[in-house]
């Protein structure tokens, strides 16, 4: 659901766009930090918040890292 958020702020279009790894934070909602592959050896890092339920809202993009590798630690940012 972030990927056209993602695509929006960095003005281009990724044809793979697969998530190889996730944490959690619980907040009021929940942050997700997760590791996508956008291509074969190209990586970026999503912090994505998610509302409470009550709240009826799609979960947003907050901040991004690119020029991540599979290898790099997936951590707060």
């Amino acid at each position: 659901q972030v990927k056209p958020q993602f695509e929006s702020r960095e003005n281009r279009t990724c044809e793979m766009f697969d998530a190889v790894k996730y944490r959690t934070q619980v907040v009021a909602g929940t942050n997700y930090f997760i590791k996508v592959q956008v291509s074969d050896d190209s990586y970026v890092h999503l912090r994505v918040f998610q509302a409470l339920p009550h709240e009826n809202q799609h979960p947003s993009l907050v901040s991004y890292q690119t020029g991540k590798t599979r290898d790099d630690p997936l951590t707060y940012f």
